[in-house]
C-alpha cells in the first residue's frame, strides 16, 4: 500500500479504498493493539499505518510464542540436550538464547539438538530410533496446542516425551489491558479459530472494545472500523470480523482434546513475568510423556 489515498498490492483494493475512507470519516483518537505476529507481517507488508490517519495507532502485542518462551523454558532444553537427550523443536527456537547459550549454540558444542517442522516429525524419529530419548520442546498458543493434544492421546512411543512452554492468549491480553495505554484490541484470528470469541468477552466487559481479525489487509481495515465504531457509540463488545472462519463457540473438538490432555497453570512470558493461568501443562494421567516429571531431577537443577 502507498501513502495517500491509493492502496496498492492488494487482493481487494475497492473494499480496502472504501474502508479507509470510513476510518478517515472519525476523528475520535483510538489506540489499538494486536496480538499476532502475522497481523504485524500483514500491516508491515501493506503498509497499513502510513495510510491510517493520525487519530488511529496501532502498536503490537505479545503475538510472537517463540519470543514470548522464557529463558528458563531454553535452559531446561539445553539442560536435557546436554544430559544426553535428543531435544527437538522449531528452527525459530533453536535460535532463542537461554540465559547463557540457545539450542543453536548448545548444538555446535555437541549437544543432540534437531530441528522439526511437528510433534508428529519427532515422535517419528522416537520411532525410528528407539535408542534415543527424544524430547519435544513445544512451544505456541492456542493454535498448536490441539496437534500436540492429538499426537499425545495416540500411543507414543517409550522414548519418547514434551516439553511444554505453550501459551494460553486471552490471560495475557487482559494481563496487559491493566497496565498499558490501551483503548482497544484486535484479538488474533488464527486462535480464534480454535477457542472462539467467548474468551475475549471478559475484555469487553472491562470496556475494551475487541475484534476478531482475520489477516488480508482488509479484514485488518475492518477490523479497526469495527473498533471505531464501538468507540463511537461507547460501547465495548466482542465483534467477529473473521466469520468465514472464527464461531462464537470455536472448535470444539480441537477444545475436548486440549482439555483431556492439558490443564491450565501459571506461566512466565519473557519480557512481561509471571501470567496466571495462561500456561498449559500436561495432565497427570500423562506424566509419563512428561519432560518435566521424566527428568524431575535435572528439571529443577535447570531452574535453580
Amino acid at each position: 500500500m502507498e501513502n495517500g489515498n491509493s492502496p496498492s498490492k492488494l487482493a481487494a483494493p475497492e473494499l480496502e479504498r472504501k474502508l479507509l475512507e470510513r476510518i478517515r470519516g472519525s476523528d475520535k483518537p483510538l489506540r489499538i493493539m494486536h496480538v499476532c505476529g502475522t497481523h504485524e507481517r500483514t500491516i508491515a507488508k501493506y503498509g497499513l499505518r502510513s495510510v491510517l490517519p493520525k487519530n488511529i495507532e496501532v502498536i503490537s502485542g505479545p503475538g510472537c510464542p517463540v519470543c514470548v518462551t522464557p529463558e528458563e523454558d531454553v535452559n531446561i532444553a539445553i539442560a536435557l540436550a546436554k544430559s544426553g537427550a535428543t531435544v527437538v523443536t522449531f528452527g525459530d527456537m533453536m535460535r532463542v538464547p537461554g540465559s547463557a547459550e540457545s539450542l543453536l549454540d548448545a548444538k555446535s558444542e555437541g549437544a543432540n539438538v534437531k530441528m522439526v517442522y511437528s510433534i508428529d516429525d519427532a515422535i517419528a524419529l522416537a520411532e525410528k530410533k528407539p535408542e534415543l530419548e527424544v524430547v519435544f520442546f513445544g512451544i505456541g498458543f492456542e493454535t498448536t496446542v490441539p496437534a500436540n493434544a492429538a499426537a499425545l492421546l495416540r500411543k507414543t512411543p517409550e522414548n519418547f516425551s514434551l516439553l511444554t512452554s505453550q501459551k494460553q492468549t486471552p490471560p495475557a491480553v487482559e494481563f496487559l489491558a491493566r497496565d498499558a495505554d490501551v483503548d482497544a484490541f484486535i484479538a488474533p484470528g488464527h486462535v480464534a479459530t480454535i477457542i472462539g470469541t467467548k474468551p475475549f468477552e471478559s475484555l469487553a466487559e472491562k470496556g475494551f472494545p475487541v475484534v476478531v481479525s482475520g489477516f488480508e489487509p482488509g479484514d485488518i481495515l475492518l477490523g479497526i472500523n469495527l473498533l471505531q465504531m464501538q468507540a463511537e457509540k461507547g460501547i465495548s463488545r466482542v465483534d467477529n470480523g473473521y466469520p468465514r472462519a472464527v464461531k462464537p463457540e470455536g472448535n470444539q473438538i480441537a477444545l475436548k482434546i486440549m482439555k483431556e490432555t492439558f490443564e491450565t497453570s501459571d506461566s512466565e512470558w519473557r519480557g512481561i513475568g509471571k501470567i496466571k493461568n495462561s500456561g498449559l501443562v500436561l495432565r497427570k494421567e500423562f506424566e509419563e510423556k512428561d519432560a518435566a516429571k521424566k527428568y524431575e531431577d535435572l528439571y529443577a537443577s535447570a531452574l535453580e
